[in-house]
Parts: C-alpha cells; structure tokens; sequence
C-alpha cells in the first residue's frame, strides 16, 4: 500500500467512512470518502475491517461486493494522517477483525468481488488483489508506486502481484512504480473483466450469481483454492476431502442432486 498525499490534514468532519448496505444475501460495502479520492485514513481502515467482518459473521450473506462512491476507487493512504501512526501499527488487526488485504489476522470464507473505476492506486491495487473477483471500468488508472515513495508494497503485492501476473511481468511495475490502465491489468490478471460503465453493475450481477449457488460449497471451494495458494498443491490435495466430506451430508448436496432430477432451478438453504 502507498501513502497519498493530501492537501490539507485530515479532521474529524473528513474522517474516512465505510457505507452499508444489504441487498437479499449480497452485502455492498462502499469507500465513501470521495471528497479526497476515497484515500485511505486510519478510521476508513478500521471501519472496512468492521465491515467485512460484519458481512463473514453474517450467516445470510452469500458474497459481498466491496465499490468506490464517486470518481474513484481509491488514491492510496493517506499520508498526512497515517504517517504518525504507522509505526505503531495501524494495520494490526485483532483475532477476530477480518483484516481487509488479507496479510494477517482472521482468514476470510466467504467471497468478495471489487468494482473499481478512476484512480486504483496502491492500496486499492492490494485490495482487490485479496479480492475473488475484480471488475474494472475502462477508465482506471492503476499505480503501484511504493518504491517512488521510498517503501515497499505492504499490503500483498508484492505476493500477489507476482502470483497474477508471473515474475517478469509484475517486477515490471512493483520496481518501476509505473502506472498501467485497464487493458493492461486485465494483461497481467489482475481484473476480471473490463466495462465502459460503471462496473458496480456488473459486479451486483456476478455477486448474485454467486449467491445463487450453495453457500457451503461455495466456502469449501475458496477454502481449498486457499489452501493451494497458500500451502501448495500437495496440502491442498490432502486437505480435499476433509472440505469435501461435511458437503456430502448436507441438505444443500440432496437439494442439489433432488433439483437436477426435477429439473429446476436449486434452493439452498446454507446446511
């Protein structure tokens, strides 16, 4: 993640904010500080850990799309506020938070697909890239520019980047800090799709196909996908069956087998 300079120092009335919203099973979780580009504070930090830790302890949510009001996904950190603050690790999360990149504390079940358009700087880059799915409008701009600042990427990047998008590929960005626009991204396999709308739409769409599905199955196949980025291949096999063993005895997995008989659509309950 990268620190973005702001014009003036925040204040209480600019404090980063996360909005809310439920829809069926989907929850949208938006960054709502378009005023300065959605840059990141310390409080928008913590409120879209309690957010994401609302929607996995919520056993109604399926999938949750995380958006940008405004212009912009995101410009990066924000620079003038958190530089105090980043020593004494602000991006400590408890046991029990769902840290939003992914790089410690409580590891995330459920899925999580991001819409981004305008600036996706840094932070916004790591984001998505501990998203599931990403959909991007044809009008970002992305910047992994930490070196330019003198850090390094601390919020997965430099992981992840190189996991998407191959070693060469992804060093030439991570070590240049030069930006890229959405065709690239989608190049290096870093997004999904490309939109020319705006891709909240999309995302909602995506988000409700997957919610469509069977809410263990779908939990126990991002588990296991997990298991293999994480661990390896050989953990991931040895792991497979016991993902694969509580499925068989839920009343999802007789649904699912009773509606491919009926020849209907499947109504799964989540047990």
């Amino acid at each position: 993640m990268i620190l973005h300079d702001q014009n003036s120092a925040s204040n209480q009335s600019q404090n980063g904010k996360i909005s809310r919203e439920i829809r069926g099973s989907i929850m949208l979780i938006g960054l709502d500080r378009a005023d300065k580009r959605n840059a990141f504070d310390s409080h928008m930090i913590n409120d879209l850990s309690l957010a994401l830790t609302e929607y996995e302890d919520n056993a109604a949510l399926r999938c949750a799309v995380i958006f940008a009001h405004g212009e912009h996904f995101t410009a990066g950190l924000d620079l003038l506020e958190l530089q105090p603050k980043l020593a004494s690790g602000v991006f400590d999360f408890t046991a029990q938070q769902i840290n939003p990149w992914g790089t410690s504390s409580r590891q995330r079940r459920k899925p999580i697909i991001a819409a981004v358009q305008g600036y996706c700087f840094t932070a916004g880059i790591e984001l998505m890239l501990n998203a599931d799915l990403v959909i991007a409008q044809d009008n970002c701009q992305f910047a992994q520019m930490e070196v330019q600042r003198g850090i390094l990427p601390f919020g997965g990047a430099t992981v992840r980047f190189v996991q998407a998008a191959g070693w060469a590929k992804a060093m030439r960005y991570l070590l240049t800090g030069d930006s890229f626009d959405a065709q690239t991204a989608l190049d290096l396999n870093l997004i999904n799709e490309i939109t020319s709308a705006a891709p909240l739409a999309r995302a909602i769409e995506l988000a409700e196909h997957i919610a469509r599905a069977a809410p263990l199955a779908v939990q126990a196949t991002l588990a296991s996908a997990q298991d293999g980025v994480w661990h390896g291949p050989e953990t991931a096999f040895q792991h497979l069956q016991q993902h694969l063993g509580p499925l068989l005895h839920s009343q999802d997995a007789q649904e699912g087998v009773k509606a491919m008989i009926e020849r209907r659509a499947p109504q799964f309950t989540g047990k």
